[in-house]
């Protein structure tokens, strides 16, 4: 099932949305699986830096990648323990590793806008689009693009 519904202002699409070093990004609904705290993360001996560790999850081996380290972000010294959203590729289960969660947001599919030029490179390489919000901009995460990472991690 989509999480595309029609309306009198045409398709929408619903959004996670979560804070990452200080921006908001969204997440398409339809890839969120969970959202959890994640609890004994292993770290994996020769994974890269991207790679936190993995957990277990209700009996599943979940490779938690940092989202922080993935945009090239400094690591959050705050001490606040981060969150998690769980997504799946291809079978296999991920959590991504967030600094908080907000909320779901629907917004008009027709309001995505290509990734402005002067969007960070870093993150424009993840993106599929953005969402401009009240004075905010929502950057609209590509979860394949996310978990597009280096071939040796991928066959840990």
């Amino acid at each position: 099932m989509s999480s595309k519904t029609q309306s009198s202002e045409g398709a929408m699409v619903e959004y996670v949305t979560a804070m990452i070093g200080g921006q908001l990004f969204g997440l398409p609904i339809s890839r969120v699986q969970d959202v959890f705290m994640p609890e004994r993360v292993t770290r994996v001996p020769l994974s890269s830096r991207e790679i936190a560790g993995v957990l277990n999850l209700r009996g599943r081996i979940v490779t938690v990648v940092d989202m922080r380290s993935r945009l090239g972000l400094p690591r959050d010294e705050d001490g606040k323990t981060p969150m998690a959203v769980g997504v799946d590729l291809r079978g296999e289960s991920y959590g991504l590793l967030i600094d908080q969660i907000g909320e779901v947001l629907r917004l008009p599919e027709a309001g995505m806008e290509e990734n402005p030029v002067n969007l960070d490179p870093r993150m424009a390489k993840l993106a599929g689009g953005v969402h401009r919000l009240d004075g905010q901009l929502m950057v609209v995460l590509d979860v394949d693009r996310v978990l597009e990472l280096a071939p040796e991690m991928m066959a840990a």
